[in-house]
């Protein structure tokens, strides 16, 4: 029934906040602080999960909605601070939290299961955007969609960029009020219209000195900016006007790297670029490349990833150990696929000698020390790797999709580009409201690293 009053709304972050502050008793001053988020986050947007679970249900503040529903996961986040700082405020808390960011963000682990993976990422994150003069500025290619203006509404919520939505005006407009968000173009975000910017001129020759020799002539240079979103957020960040870029919740991963190929190029000093995802499972925590890129590296190629992978492992505060996997383990067998995994664990071991190792082996040796040392007692890796190196897509990309729904829910973190010369990422037509949110941390965390 509307505005059905559920225990769940209030009593379990009541006692989170009173727990965690080691309050004596609940107060009056924190019932009411209570009630008044809930109060409060009725007349916010609503957010992803609520949108999803009620999905047809037009949930605005009003007549019958003047209580947030029980799915909120923000209910949490804001209930349970604001409970703390009442019963510190009213005496009773025995252990008072002094840092409520520092709060704020642990709480996130039972909220969202990438949070405490995301936690660096985001760290540093919001770090470089406070150190740009202006913010970090990340441009999302397909800024209609409504997964991206959700996200947009959490960006600027939790500070980690200022956002470039390439979109008609008119569409972002109404899609935002549509889903009850607080955000407005020029206000909150810039806006490039694809059908009308006054820099389609500079775009479209930029686009033709870099393309003239391929084949590309003034008129379809103009054609094709005209048509393409993601060609337009490329040439932005080429041009400087954005530090980073995502793209790819529409259409073919292949049609965006294209254009990201084409303009943004590869890193000054690699030869390969490469895809990286992250799952997080019930027991490890795992980085699977190359999911969308290459075909069929070469073992060059393959050493290549693995180090590019690793030092953006690095980036979430893991130190990176990386498996080269294989359907042989130890020189079990002479097949070409095998041999080429063992050479790229060896040019890797000379590479990176820092760095954890070991190649080529099973996928339950990669994981477990105990079935490695069952076939070789010396192995180079200790653990768990949580850094699996596939010798070919299809390889990478079944592993990732099979474990994403068997053994993660879904909670992935990625499509990671690696080796693109500035910080670039194509996401997937699957990908979440969250998944965009953690994409921009990644996004600004990478342009924070470039900027060294």
């Amino acid at each position: 029934y509307p505005n059905q009053v559920n225990n769940v709304l209030c009593f379990p972050y009541i006692f989170r906040g009173a727990l965690d502050c080691g309050a004596t008793k609940i107060t009056e001053e924190m019932k009411l602080a209570c009630v008044r988020e809930i109060a409060d986050l009725a007349k916010a947007e609503i957010s992803d999960e609520v949108a999803s679970a009620y999905a047809g249900q037009e949930l605005k503040f009003g007549p019958d909605y003047i209580i947030p529903k029980p799915f909120d996961a923000r209910l949490i986040l804001r209930i349970a601070p604001a409970v703390a700082r009442a019963a510190a405020a009213s005496g009773v808390a025995t252990r008072p939290i002094t840092d409520y960011e520092a709060y704020a963000a642990s709480l996130q682990r039972h909220v969202y299961q990438t949070g405490m993976l995301m936690r660096p990422v985001f760290t540093a994150a919001k770090a470089f955007h406070v150190r740009q003069d202006g913010g970090a500025r990340v441009v999302y290619a397909e800024g209609e969609d409504e997964r991206v203006l959700r996200a947009v509404q959490v960006v600027l919520d939790e500070g980690l960029a200022r956002p470039i939505l390439v979109g008609r005006p008119e569409v972002v407009r109404m899609r935002i009020e549509r889903a009850g968000l607080r955000i407005a173009a020029g206000r909150d975000f810039e806006l490039v219209d694809p059908e009308n910017d006054p820099r389609f001129r500079a775009y479209w020759e930029t686009y033709h000195r870099l393309m003239g020799r391929d084949g590309v002539t003034p008129e379809a240079a103009k054609a094709a900016v005209r048509r393409s979103n993601t060609l337009i957020a490329s040439l932005m960040v080429k041009r400087g006007e954005a530090h980073a870029m995502l793209c790819g919740l529409v259409g073919r991963f292949d049609a965006h790297l294209e254009h990201v190929r084409n303009v943004i190029g590869q890193r000054s000093g690699t030869h390969v670029m490469a895809a990286m995802n992250a799952l997080m499972l019930d027991q490890f925590t795992v980085f699977i490349t190359d999911t969308f890129v290459n075909e069929q590296p070469g073992a060059a190629e393959l050493c290549e990833i693995a180090q590019m992978a690793a030092a953006e492992v690095r980036r979430f505060g893991l130190p990176p150990k990386v498996a080269f996997l294989s359907h042989s383990i130890y020189g079990s067998s002479s097949r070409p696929s095998a041999r080429r995994m063992r050479e790229a664990r060896d040019l890797f071991v000379r590479a990176a000698p820092d760095i954890e190792c070991d190649g080529e082996l099973h996928g339950d040796a990669a994981l477990s020390e105990t079935v490695r040392r069952t076939y070789l007692p010396e192995t180079t890796l200790s653990g768990s790797a949580n850094l699996l190196v596939l010798p070919n897509i299809d390889a990478a990309n079944i592993l990732f999709n099979v474990l994403k729904e068997a053994g993660s829910r879904g909670v992935t973190v990625g499509p990671m580009l690696l080796g693109a010369a500035a910080p670039v990422h194509i996401l997937t037509p699957s990908s979440t409201v969250r998944r965009v949110v953690n994409m921009t941390a990644v996004a600004v965390a990478d342009a924070a690293e470039a900027a060294r």
